[in-house]
């Protein structure tokens, strides 16, 4: 005859082992990472791509160049040709351990955002992008002169609704004065509030020198302690076309040699700031010639 003690812990191990059978069979839901970025170590590299080139050498290239994050132009029209092709560049890239997101944009989608959207989410529907990587520019529009206190609220909607759009990764190429330009009705400046709609920047800190007065470093030093206060990452923009009306805001011209030994210094001097992500190349045509 069985005792009742016996009885009870029988019972008790049972109850546990259903316990587990049902825990094992729950999906694990892990709460979100708390925000985070880690300094890009020196030789960390992204590209912009705007043209519709064979894959295969532009990954080589990147490859060769401590390419890391590749923003590739995507048409939300795009053919099957064309479709083919970055199915062709995602393998290459996820091989080659690169990042590929979706590049787009245009001044206009600051006010028109059902053609913002469906570029976002054509991209997203493909399944060949790790993000977005948008280029909208709105003060190259007439307006922005002249009524730049309704388009700024307009570009900031414009955020908002992209980045709700899909759940990929919004990143944004913005200028190094975005935090001289304030946000009406008391809303600080427009640098915190791209920074608050968006999971990273790339400035456009089109120079050719390193540090001091007006080089990569020293105009983007706003933007990349504000990015660090909110733990978010900025890639620093290196231009290598011709850029007429300012010579000191582009590489094109210089030698392979330059280019490298600025850039190195670029990565040195910016490992102080904690929002730093690395340094991107606009872009992949004239940044071969120019090495090449």
């Amino acid at each position: 005859m069985r005792r009742w003690p016996d009885l009870a812990a029988q019972t008790v191990a049972r109850l546990l082992l259903v316990a587990i059978a049902l825990i094992a069979a729950t999906p694990l839901r892990l709460p979100p990472l708390a925000p985070e970025t880690a300094v890009a170590p020196p030789g960390t590299r992204a590209m912009w791509l705007w043209e519709r080139d064979d894959p295969r050498p532009v990954v080589d290239w990147a490859t060769a160049n401590g390419v890391r994050a590749l923003f590739a132009y995507y048409d939300p029209r795009a053919g099957a040709a064309d479709l083919a092709r970055l199915r062709e560049l995602r393998q290459l890239c996820d091989a080659a351990g690169i990042a590929l997101d979706a590049l787009g944009g245009e001044p206009a989608w600051t006010t028109e955002h059902p053609a913002a959207l469906a570029w976002a989410q054509g991209a997203a529907a493909t399944g060949l992008f790790h993000g977005l990587h948008m280029d909208v520019e709105p003060y190259l529009l007439p307006s922005w002169k002249t009524d730049q206190a309704a388009l700024v609220p307009q570009f900031l909607t414009l955020l908002d609704q992209v980045s709700s759009a899909t759940d990929l990764p919004l990143e944004l190429d913005v200028p190094f004065w975005l935090p001289t330009v304030a946000v009406p009705d008391g809303g600080g400046n427009l640098a915190d509030a791209v920074l608050a709609r968006t999971d990273g920047v790339t400035v456009m800190s089109y120079r050719n020198t390193a540090t001091g007065a007006n080089s990569m470093v020293g105009v983007a030093d706003d933007l990349l302690r504000r990015a660090g206060k909110v733990a978010k990452p900025v890639r620093l923009g290196a231009e290598t076309q011709p850029l007429g009306d300012c010579a000191y805001c582009s590489f094109h011209g210089s030698t392979a040699t330059q280019l490298h030994q600025t850039l190195a210094a670029v990565d040195s001097a910016a490992q102080r700031y904690p929002a730093f992500a690395g340094i991107a190349v606009h872009q992949y045509d004239t940044w071969i010639t120019l090495t090449g």
